[in-house]
C-alpha cells in the first residue's frame, strides 16, 4: 500500500480536516489545525506530502521521524499541528486496514469509559449558573470556565473581587454536586497569578489551567508551591520536549497536550506515559472537532493517567457547526452521565461525511480570536 494523496478542508467553525488516500482505496482522516491559523498549518501539510507521498503508510514510526526531522527546523505550533493530523491520519488508516480501533494497536484498554467535561462560556455569574444548568440536563457534572476576563501585570483589588464573585456564585449555587475546573487562559502574568489563586483558594476548584502561559513555566513550581489547588498546563506546548522540562522541573499536576497540535497520537502518547512517570494527570486539551476528540480517547483509553476529557458540544467558538455535524455515526459518540465509551468502529471510529465536509469546505470561514486591549490601550491576552 502506497499514500497517494494528501486532501485538506477547512471548515467552519474554526476547524480544518485532512483526508489521505492510498492506492488500495483505504483512506484516513485527521485534524490538523491551529485556531486562527489554519492556512498556514494547511501550507505545511502540503509541504510535508513529499515525506509521505509514494510511502506506505503502515510506518506510522518512520514517517512521523521523518516528518519532524528531515526538515532540520522543527517544533513550534505550526509545523507539530501539520505534523498531528497526518498521524492521525495514518492511524486511521492502520487501524482499518487490520480491522480494529487505534487502542488496540496501542496494546488494549485500561478503562471502560472515559470521563468528559464540558466548557461553560460567559463572564457574568447568571451567564455560567444557566449554562451550567443546560449542560447537567445532559448528563454533565464536570465544567470548565473562564476564571477571569482580561487582567493587567498588576491589577487591582477590585478586578480580583470580580473574579472571585464569580466562582464564589457557582459553587453557592451548585455546592459540591459539580466540579469545575478554572482556565486562566494565559491571561494572568505571575505577579497575579498567585493573589488570584490565593483567592479562590476557598472554593476548591478541581484545576487551574495555564496559571501562567507556558513561555513562563519558570513560575509553576513558585505557584504550586504556594497553593493545594492542582495546576495543569500543556495547550501551548508542542512535543514531548517541550513537557520534559516541565515534568523535570515540577509544578504541574495534570498534563493537557492536544492531539492535533502536539504531533498526534504517535507523541501524545509518549507524553502521557512521560507523564505518568512523574505521577501527573493527563487530560487532553480538545475545543476541536470530531476527529481530534476521537484522537483523544483513543490515548485516553489507553493511559492509565488519563483522568478528564475535553470536548467541544455547545462551546461558543462554535458558529456554523457543532461537534457532530460533519460525523455520520452520531451515535457512537453518545454521553452516558458524563462519561464516554470507548469508540468501537475501525481506526479512529469515526465515519465522516465527506460529502458535506466538502460541499462546506467551499465557504469555509477564516476564524480569529478576538483582539483585546488594556484601558490604556496596550495590548491584552485573550
Amino acid at each position: 500500500m502506497k499514500v497517494t494523496r494528501l486532501t485538506t478542508y477547512r471548515l467552519a467553525p474554526r476547524w480544518m480536516f485532512l483526508k489521505i488516500d492510498t492506492d488500495e482505496g483505504v483512506s484516513g482522516w485527521g485534524e490538523p489545525v491551529i485556531e486562527g491559523r489554519a492556512r498556514s498549518v494547511e501550507a505545511a501539510v502540503h509541504e510535508l506530502s513529499d515525506c509521505l507521498v509514494g510511502q506506505d503508510p503502515s510506518r506510522i514510526n518512520d514517517l512521523w521521524q521523518t516528518m519532524y526531522r528531515s526538515g532540520f527546523y522543527r517544533g513550534g505550533p505550526i509545523l507539530m499541528s501539520a505534523i498531528a493530523g497526518i498521524d492521525q491520519a495514518l492511524w486511521d488508516i492502520k487501524g482499518k486496514v487490520l480491522g480494529v480501533p487505534v487502542y488496540q494497536l496501542l496494546g488494549g484498554l485500561v478503562r471502560d469509559r472515559m470521563r468528559m467535561y464540558s466548557w461553560v462560556g460567559g463572564d457574568r455569574p447568571a451567564e455560567v449558573v444557566a449554562g451550567i444548568r443546560k449542560l447537567q440536563e445532559a448528563g454533565f457534572d464536570t465544567f470548565k470556565l473562564n476564571g477571569c476576563e482580561k487582567m493587567g501585570l498588576v491589577d487591582s483589588s477590585r478586578t480580583v473581587d470580580a473574579a472571585v464573585k464569580v466562582v464564589a456564585e457557582i459553587r453557592e449555587t451548585f455546592g459540591h454536586s459539580i466540579e469545575f475546573g478554572l482556565d486562566f487562559h494565559g491571561r494572568v502574568a505571575a505577579p497575579m497569578a498567585a493573589v488570584l489563586i490565593k483567592e479562590l483558594e476557598p472554593f476548591r476548584p478541581l484545576f487551574i489551567e495555564e496559571p501562567v502561559l507556558a513561555e513562563q513555566a519558570e513560575h509553576y513550581p513558585r505557584l504550586a508551591a504556594r497553593t493545594s489547588i492542582p495546576l495543569a498546563a500543556g495547550e501551548r506546548m508542542f512535543s514531548r520536549f517541550d513537557f520534559k522540562r516541565v515534568f523535570a522541573a515540577g509544578g504541574i499536576s495534570i498534563a493537557q497536550p492536544d492531539l492535533s497540535h502536539a504531533g498526534g497520537i504517535t507523541e501524545c502518547h509518549k507524553i502521557a506515559s512521560m507523564a505518568e512517570a512523574y505521577d501527573i494527570g493527563l487530560a487532553p486539551h480538545c475545543p476541536l472537532g470530531p476527529l481530534a476528540l476521537a484522537a483523544s480517547l483513543h490515548v485516553d483509553f489507553v493511559s492509565r493517567n488519563a483522568v478528564l476529557q475535553e470536548q467541544s458540544m455547545g462551546i461558543h467558538y462554535n458558529e456554523g457547526a457543532e461537534l457532530l455535524d460533519y460525523v455520520l455515526n452520531k451515535d457512537d459518540f453518545a454521553f452516558h452521565d458524563g462519561h464516554m465509551l470507548p469508540p468501537t468502529k475501525p481506526g479512529l471510529g469515526v465515519i465522516v461525511n465527506e460529502e458535506l465536509v466538502i460541499e462546506r469546505s467551499k465557504s469555509a470561514p477564516d476564524w480569529r480570536n478576538p483582539v483585546w486591549r488594556h484601558e490604556d490601550g496596550a495590548i491584552a491576552e485573550w
